[in-house]
């Protein structure tokens, strides 16, 4: 018997995009198909560090994304992931999930930075254990901002879809890259977005560390556009061209030196994240890192994060576990397999 179908919808900073998987009846045991896949451009400003400011246009676009990709149903896995979603570690006794859920607001009360009332919460259990007291849960505790989650919630129904579940955009990226030889290693996977980096770090596909960065790559080409006086289209061009670490033509650079003072920054960040997980877990530290999202498509990149963390850097494709028709192939290649890993994530939540 067929799996139900959902759509993985991820709500971008400069494109909304879309990516239907299904499986049979082993779930994500069994190897999956993407159906279809679609991506559509947001105007500026539309949505800003990952929550959707403009309700009707991102409504709009979602529209078209429907047109365009085809998909056979309205039922939506959402992603969320930025500065206003917070993930802990956090143990508390152990009891059933859905009753630890009723009792999160009490279980995090020091560690969650808002009004319970006015947050989301969740729980991610990873492993058990005994404490002074008896069997306590280890895990990760999930809390977003109830207006940011409803902000795009609200977006997505007016489109006339229907979300059937909010999902970090972590733990897609997780679902969609972790396969292969990476199922047993400690893993640091890294989506660079337009302006989120989402880092989840995985001891044998269990994620035990989640990070958001706020920055990705259109703050490299909002920096050349600035100190080169040129339009988005044109830094973002010049930024391809010119990557990071390398030399550049007569004139050139103060755009070199403008993405490579971004990029830095950016990559320290993702160094000390790493670092500071492996000397809190010697006994697992991190042995790869595993990079997804437009922004590692940025020239030189990749090499100075192996550079900066020591690591073997390597780069995800989403797509390898899957079947994929011609269609969504198709579509694909107009946007680059790095920039379909959190919808294909989203969508595989149904059947992990």
């Amino acid at each position: 018997m067929a799996r139900r179908k959902v759509v993985g919808l991820d709500i971008g900073t400069t494109h909304v995009r879309g990516a239907e998987v299904s499986y049979g009846s082993g779930g994500s045991t069994s190897t999956g198909s993407l159906g279809s896949f679609a991506s559509v451009e947001l105007p500026h400003g539309a949505v800003r560090d990952g929550e959707v400011v403009e309700v009707e246009v991102v409504a709009s676009a979602l529209r078209t994304l429907w047109s365009r990709g085809k998909f056979s149903t309205k039922d939506v896995v959402i992603g969320i992931g930025n500065q206003r979603v917070v993930v802990r570690d956090l143990e508390v006794a152990a009891m059933p999930l859905g009753q630890l859920r009723k009792s999160l607001g009490f279980q995090a009360a020091d560690i969650l930075p808002m009004a319970a009332d006015d947050a989301l919460m969740d729980y991610y259990p990873i492993a058990q254990g005994e404490g002074q007291n008896g069997p306590v849960l280890n895990g990760l505790f999930v809390a977003a901002v109830r207006e940011t989650v409803e902000q795009n919630i609200s977006a997505v129904v007016r489109a006339g879809l229907n979300p059937v579940q909010v999902d970090l955009n972590a733990f897609a990226l997780l679902r969609a890259l972790h396969h292969g030889e990476r199922v047993n290693r400690t893993v640091a996977y890294v989506d660079v977005g337009a302006r989120i980096t989402d880092i989840v770090i995985a001891q044998a596909g269990v994620p035990h560390f989640v990070r958001m960065l706020p920055a990705g790559g259109q703050d490299i080409t909002d920096a050349i556009g600035s100190v080169m006086k040129l339009n988005g289209g044109q830094a973002e061009q010049l930024k391809r061209e010119i990557g990071v670490g390398f030399a550049v033509a007569p004139g050139l650079e103060p755009a070199a030196d403008a993405a490579t003072t971004v990029a830095r920054s950016l990559i320290e960040n993702v160094r000390n994240t790493v670092a500071f997980y492996t000397q809190s877990n010697p006994q697992k530290p991190v042995e790869l890192l595993v990079l997804s999202g437009g922004g590692v498509l940025l020239q030189g990149l990749g090499q100075a994060l192996a550079t900066a963390t020591r690591l073997q850097v390597t780069l995800g494709r989403a797509v390898d576990n899957l079947k994929v028709s011609r269609g969504p192939a198709a579509a694909i290649a107009e946007v680059g397999e790095q920039d379909v890993t959190i919808a294909v994530g989203l969508a595989t939540a149904v059947a992990a």
